[in-house]
């Protein structure tokens, strides 16, 4: 594998992350940030993936979905954080070029899963919302399987796309990549060749993943409003509005960064602002998503006090 991704004689066999900072107290305070931000986002996804498996009233396809992304969120910070966090306190910086280019792979294919997932809650919620009373009917259990393999296959098809088209080119030096994680525009910057058709690639590949999906979920999103303007009772319509309001707010965090960083040509980028920008993809939603689809739900909160045995939440 490492040979193919390696024949148009690149040089280079393994690369160096600079990551955020070269002060020591800076990389301890964001050691100490970031490992806290990881630690509760395993807790976090770690909770609401046992509440959902426990609680048979969850078994519904809103908590699959919702059971789905914990698990992707939780994958996803464990193939970036702890790296960054040991090359937080580590002098020696490196990563393989096969290591590099697995780490593309893994990151791209859940990122580009958990976006279409993102689709896929708002149609579930559309129906909800607007066919009520043919709602389990609709979201049978064999079309949320499907359309969680349909965002698989989106993923795992696009991702080596992605990663092979970047990792083929030849790599002559240097081998700094000033960022930290193997993210595909900060990649390209040290090809010792042209990039212009990875570019049109990624604007190509950008459309279909991002613009695509963020059009369905707006079109869904006008339709659910609609119908909500239509209910009579001012308390109904703040129940639908914060049943969307979470949602919405994950995935404008996800798509606007991801958005601007792989649509726009490379010599456009600045590596600064590009390593902020992948903080609100990689490490931030995963870390609010608990909060978001949690603080605010009854069904969470009544399912951990049955697990805990603490009580009932009241209506």
């Amino acid at each position: 594998m490492q040979d193919f991704l390696r024949r148009n004689h690149s040089s280079i066999t393994e690369f160096i992350l600079l990551g955020f900072s070269s002060d020591t107290q800076t990389n301890v305070i964001l050691l100490i940030l970031f490992l806290f931000l990881y630690l509760i986002t395993l807790l976090g996804n770690g909770l609401i993936i046992t509440l959902i498996f426990m609680d048979s009233r969850l078994h519904t396809p809103m908590y699959f979905f919702l059971c789905v992304l914990s698990i992707l969120d939780t994958v996803y910070v464990t193939t970036i954080v702890p790296q960054m966090l040991v090359h937080m306190v580590s002098q020696k910086k490196t990563i393989s070029y096969l290591g590099c280019a697995v780490q593309m792979y893994i990151s791209l294919m859940l990122g580009i899963s958990e976006f279409w997932l993102f689709a896929i809650m708002a149609y579930d919620r559309y129906v909800a919302i607007c066919h009520p009373l043919r709602y389990k009917v609709i979201m049978s259990p064999l079309l949320c399987g499907s359309m969680v393999a349909f965002c698989g296959f989106w993923g795992i098809s696009c991702a080596l796309i992605y990663t092979v088209s970047t990792m083929i080119l030849p790599y002559c030096g240097p081998n700094e990549i000033n960022h930290f994680i193997c993210e595909v525009p900060a990649v390209l910057k040290l090809a010792c060749t042209d990039i212009s058709l990875n570019d049109r690639l990624g604007f190509i590949l950008g459309f279909f993943l991002l613009i695509v999906p963020l059009s369905l979920i707006i079109l869904v999103y006008f339709n659910i409003f609609s119908a909500i303007l239509k209910i009579r009772s001012t308390q109904g319509k703040l129940k639908a509005f914060s049943t969307c309001a979470s949602h919405i707010t994950v995935v404008t965090m996800f798509s606007i960064p991801c958005m601007v960083m792989y649509m726009r040509p490379g010599s456009e980028a600045s590596p600064e602002d590009d390593k902020m920008l992948a903080l609100f993809y990689t490490v931030v939603p995963p870390f609010l998503n608990p909060i978001n689809y949690s603080l605010r739900n009854k069904d969470i909160k009544k399912a951990f006090l049955k697990v805990t045995g603490w009580g009932q939440v009241p209506e």
